[in-house]
C-alpha cells in the first residue's frame, strides 16, 4: 500500500513537471501556430515593455519619492507630532508587495478580466491619492496616499508580471531591468517636482494634481498592457502550484530578500531629512533621491543583463558587497554634499538593481522544482519583499528615538541617524547567507 502511495506521489511529481515545462512550451509554441507577434522584439512587444515601464515609473518613482514627503510632513503642524509619519511611505510600497499574490492569483482565475487590471489599478491610485488631499491626521495618509495607493498600484503593474513571459523569453532579464528602470528614470523628477509643489501649493493641492497627472500620462499605453496569447481554458489549476515554498534554494534567497527590502527603503525615506539636517538646501536635498534613483536606472538596466547570463549567487553578491562598502563608509562618513552624493550613486547602483535578481532567482528556484510557475514565484518573492517594507517603518522610527549617538559619533553616524545607517547596512551584509548557503551544498 505504501508502495503505491509512493508511485502515486512521484507519478503526480512527474506529470506536475510535465505541466509547467508544456506551459513554457505552449507560450512560443502558440505564437508560432496561430501567427500571434513575436516574442523578444517586434512592435507589439517594445510597446508592451513601454506600457510596463510607464506604469512602473508613475507607480514606484512617486512612492519611492516619499522622502520629500517625509521631509514635509515632518514640519507641518498637523503632523510634525506623530512618530507614524515614516508609515506612510512604507505602507505604500508595502502593500504594493503584498497584495501582488493575490492580484496574481486573480488575473490567472480571471483571465478575461486580466488585461483591464491596470485600468483599474490606476483608477484606485488616483482615487487614493485625491482622498489623501482631505487628510486632517497621519493615519488619513497612510490609509490613503500608504494602503490605497499601494494597493491600487499593485493592481496596476501586475499585468506586466503575469503577461512579461508571455512577451520575452531570452530576453526577459533584461526586460524586468527596463521596466525596473522605469521607477529611477521617474524618480529623477519626481524629487524635485514634489519639492517645487509642495513648497508653493501644500500638500493637499500637490496631491490632487498628482491624482490627475498619474491618470493621464499612462492612458495612450493602456491599449498595449495586454497578454500576447488567447485564453487557455483549463490551465489556471496547474499554474497555481506552491510547493517550491518549502524549497530550500527559494527559502534562503527568500530570507536575503527580505531582510534586503528591510534596509533598502531607508535611504530613500530619510535622505533628503538627513541632507537637511547637516545644512543643506531643499534643493540640494531632494537632489539626494533624485541622484539616487537615477543611478539606480543603470545598476537595473545592468543587472537585468547579468541575470540573463549570470547565476543568481553571482548577481546577489555583487549587489551585497556594492551596498554594504557604500553605506558603512560612504554614508556612514558623509558631512559634505559631495561625499553624500557619490554614496547616493554607489547605493542606486548596488541596492537599486536588487529587483533586477529577481529572474535568475527565478531561474534558480525553477533547476530544481520544474513545476513551479514562473510567476507565481515572482510574486512570491515580491511579498516577501513587501514584509521586509512594511516593518522597516515603525522599525525605523524606534531606531531614530533610541539612536543615542547623536554628538558622540563622528560623520553621520553622530547625526541622529547613526542607527538608520546601521540598519541599512547590516540587512545588506545578510545576503552572506547566499554563499554560507553555497559553501554547505544549500544552493
Amino acid at each position: 500500500m505504501d508502495h503505491s502511495k509512493s508511485l502515486s506521489a512521484s507519478s503526480d511529481t512527474h506529470e506536475d513537471q510535465e505541466i509547467a515545462l508544456c506551459h513554457e512550451s505552449e507560450i512560443k509554441e502558440l505564437g508560432e501556430e496561430n501567427g500571434l507577434p513575436p516574442m523578444d522584439g517586434g512592435f507589439h512587444a517594445w510597446m508592451f515593455l513601454a506600457a510596463s515601464t510607464m506604469i512602473e515609473a508613475l507607480t514606484w518613482g512617486f512612492a519611492f519619492a516619499f522622502g520629500v514627503f517625509q521631509s514635509y510632513y515632518r514640519d507641518n503642524e498637523l503632523f510634525e507630532d506623530s512618530a507614524m509619519v515614516a508609515a506612510i511611505g512604507t505602507c505604500a510600497t508595502g502593500a504594493a508587495y503584498l497584495c501582488c499574490p493575490c492580484a496574481i492569483v486573480c488575473m490567472i482565475l480571471l483571465p478575461r478580466l486580466a488585461r483591464w487590471f491596470s485600468t483599474i489599478g490606476l483608477v484606485i491610485m488616483c482615487f487614493s491619492l485625491a482622498m489623501g488631499s482631505f487628510s486632517s491626521n497621519v493615519t488619513h495618509l497612510v490609509l490613503s496616499q500608504g494602503i490605497g495607493f499601494g494597493v491600487g498600484g499593485c493592481i496596476a503593474y501586475s499585468p506586466s508580471i503575469l503577461f512579461m513571459p508571455e512577451w520575452f523569453d531570452k530576453k526577459r532579464g533584461l526586460a524586468f531591468g527596463i521596466v525596473w528602470a522605469g521607477s529611477g528614470l521617474s524618480g529623477i523628477l519626481f524629487p524635485i517636482v514634489l519639492e517645487r509643489l509642495l513648497g508653493q501649493f501644500g500638500f493637499r493641492t500637490t496631491l490632487r494634481i498628482l491624482s490627475g497627472v498619474l491618470f493621464v500620462l499612462p492612458l495612450p499605453f493602456l491599449y498595449f498592457h495586454k497578454p500576447r496569447l488567447p485564453i487557455q481554458k483549463g490551465v489556471a489549476h496547474r499554474r497555481l502550484t506552491t510547493r517550491f515554498l518549502s524549497n530550500r534554494v527559494f527559502v534562503i534567497y527568500q530570507v536575503v530578500n527580505i531582510f534586503e527590502a528591510l534596509g533598502f527603503f531607508l535611504p530613500g525615506i530619510y535622505l533628503p531629512s538627513f541632507a537637511r539636517y547637516i545644512g543643506f538646501s531643499d534643493f540640494l536635498s531632494s537632489l539626494t533621491v533624485t541622484t539616487l534613483n537615477l543611478a539606480s536606472i543603470f545598476g537595473s538596466i545592468s543587472m537585468g543583463f547579468l541575470s540573463d547570463r549570470c547565476t543568481a549567487l553571482t548577481c546577489v553578491s555583487i549587489s551585497t558587497i556594492g551596498t554594504v562598502l557604500s553605506v558603512f563608509l560612504l554614508w556612514g562618513f558623509s558631512s559634505q554634499i559631495p561625499l553624500l552624493l557619490v554614496f547616493c550613486v554607489a547605493y542606486g547602483i548596488f541596492a537599486g538593481s536588487f529587483s533586477a535578481i529577481w529572474s535568475a532567482i527565478i531561474r534558480e528556484v525553477q533547476k530544481v522544482d520544474k513545476s513551479a510557475d514562473a510567476t507565481i514565484i515572482f510574486s512570491a518573492i515580491a511579498f516577501g519583499r513587501g514584509i521586509g517594507n512594511v516593518v522597516s517603518g515603525p522599525f525605523s522610527e524606534m531606531l531614530l528615538n533610541v539612536d543615542n549617538w547623536k554628538g558622540h559619533a563622528r560623520g553621520a553616524y553622530g547625526s541622529g541617524f547613526g542607527l538608520i545607517i546601521v540598519c541599512t547596512g547590516l540587512t545588506s551584509l545578510m545576503g552572506v547567507l547566499c554563499w554560507i548557503a553555497r559553501a554547505f551544498k544549500c544552493i
